[in-house]
């Protein structure tokens, strides 16, 4: 008899000890799920919404496709330098400034203006937004944003690279490889992060 009621406490004991394993398990996975989180939107800010959000509506682009080239080109520091000279949050070039500010007709910006926030967004998502229309595709046109429109015309031409002259099916350079696949994964974090915004 003794016997018996030793081997049932043993066994509440053990399943007690079990069920607590299980909660503890649950919960440290649940802590792991919730600091990972944290830490991708951490990493994925949405900065500057109130111009993002203007010129996304202005040119009636995807906002999070926005976001994931200004994460990607300067981590949303509005003072970057590349080692080419592109300039800010969406790094322009000036030669790219020039050309932009001719279609835009603005007479009054200067290089130096691509510090500015609101300026560098209103010209980065200007171009992206030529591209786009341009190609018709996205990840064509983000390569053209990295490697220029008239090198990925050109890549076009090569049948090994476009089935249809139209839409890049393979992308010759790293390079260009490497930041597409950059800025669609950022692009995936933004709309997986943010998705409770539009539902």
């Amino acid at each position: 008899m003794r016997k018996s009621k030793s081997g049932s406490r043993f066994f509440v004991v053990g399943v007690i000890f079990i069920i607590l394993v299980v909660v503890a398990v649950i919960i440290g996975y649940r802590t792991a799920k919730q600091c990972e989180y944290e830490y991708r939107l951490a990493a994925h800010p949405k900065n500057y919404s109130e111009f993002v959000s203007k010129y996304a509506l202005e040119y009636e682009m995807d906002e999070d496709l926005i976001y994931a080239v200004i994460k990607t080109e300067s981590d949303f520091d509005c003072e970057a330098v590349s080692d080419v000279g592109a300039r800010g949050l969406m790094q322009i070039m000036e030669e790219t400034f020039d050309w932009i500010k001719y279609r835009l007709g603005d007479d009054e910006s200067v290089y130096d203006d691509m510090f500015d926030p609101e300026m560098n967004i209103r010209y980065g998502a200007y171009l992206m937004d030529y591209l786009l229309e341009k190609f018709g595709d996205k990840d064509t046109a983000v390569a053209a944003y990295h490697s220029g429109a008239g090198c990925v015309s050109s890549w076009l031409e090569e049948k090994e690279n476009s089935a249809d002259g139209k839409r890049l099916d393979n992308i010759p350079s790293s390079t260009a490889q490497h930041y597409v696949n950059k800025i669609n994964n950022a692009l995936s974090n933004y709309k997986e992060l943010y998705n409770n915004e539009r539902n």
